[in-house]
C-alpha cells in the first residue's frame, strides 16, 4: 500500500469530528505546518489534542484553536498563549495539565501496550486529584496511556517505506507519537530514496508510518529570536 500522499490535505481527508489528535512538537520547534494549515481548512470540531503545548502567539496550533475545534487539551506548557488562557478562564476548552516527563511517558506506554503506570511525580499535588495512589519506595499515582486515531509529526527526511530521519531538537515527542497513534501523518522537508537513510540513522522506523508527504513552504519560526550580543 503506498504511503506517499499528495500534500497534507490528501493525507488527513478521512479525519473527522470528534477524534484526538497527537501533534508532535517542542514549542514551534518540529510542528507540522502544512497539517495544521490543513486543519483550519476543514470542517471538523470537538477535537481532543494531544500536545506539548497548544501553539504560541498566534502560530502552530493556536491556528484551530481560534477556530473553536479544540474540546480538551493535554499538554505540559501553556505559557505564551493568551488565546488559550482566554478560551481557559471562559471555561471553552477543558485543558488536563501533565507533567513533562509523565507527558511522554504516557505516550510512550501506549506505544508499547502498557495500559497504566505509577510514578511519584505529582503526588500531593492537584495532578493528583482523582486518580488512584499507591505506596511503593514513595507514595505513587497512577497515570493512564494516552493514544489517538491520528498523529501529525514533521520529519527533515523520509524514504518511501516511512523510515525517518529527524533534524536535532525537532525530534521530540514525535516518535514516541507515531508508535501511540491508529493513524501517522508525517511531512518531511525531504523525500530520498530507499537506502539514502542508513541503517544506524533511521530514528522511527518505517513500520509506525502509514503516510508521508513532502512539504512545502515551511516558516519554521523561531519562538523568541535572540541575536548575538543582547542581553
Amino acid at each position: 500500500m503506498p504511503k506517499i500522499y499528495k500534500n497534507a490535505a490528501d493525507a488527513l481527508s478521512d479525519f473527522k469530528t470528534g477524534m484526538t489528535l497527537m501533534s508532535g512538537g517542542f514549542g514551534l520547534c518540529g510542528i507540522a505546518e502544512n497539517c495544521i494549515d490543513a486543519l483550519t481548512q476543514m470542517d471538523v470540531k470537538d477535537l481532543t489534542v494531544i500536545s506539548n503545548n497548544i501553539g504560541n502567539s498566534g502560530r502552530g496550533l493556536v491556528k484551530i484553536l481560534t477556530q473553536k475545534k479544540i474540546k480538551k487539551a493535554y499538554c505540559s506548557y501553556v505559557g505564551g498563549n493568551p488565546d488559550l488562557e482566554e478560551q481557559m478562564l471562559n471555561k471553552q476548552i477543558d485543558v488536563e495539565l501533565v507533567p513533562q516527563g509523565t507527558f511522554s511517558e504516557r505516550i510512550r506506554a501506549a506505544g508499547l501496550g502498557i495500559r497504566a503506570f505509577y510514578t511519584p511525580t505529582g503526588y500531593g499535588t492537584l495532578i493528583a486529584e482523582g486518580k488512584e495512589e499507591k505506596m511503593f519506595d514513595r507514595p505513587c499515582i497512577l497515570e493512564e496511556a494516552l493514544h489517538a486515531d491520528f498523529a501529525i509529526i514533521k520529519a527533515q527526511k523520509a524514504d518511501p517505506y516511512g523510515n525517518l530521519w529527524f533534524k536535532e531538537t525537532a525530534r521530540n515527542f514525535s516518535p514516541l507519537m507515531a508508535m501511540a497513534a491508529r493513524v501517522t501523518v508525517v511531512e518531511v522537508e525531504e523525500l530520498v530514496e530507499l537506502g539514502d537513510i542508513k541503517p544506524e540513522d533511521v530514528h522511527l522506523p518505517g513500520l509506525f508510518v502509514q503516510r508521508l508527504f513532502q512539504g512545502s513552504n515551511y516558516k519554521n519560526d523561531i519562538e523568541f529570536l535572540k541575536l548575538e550580543g543582547e542581553a
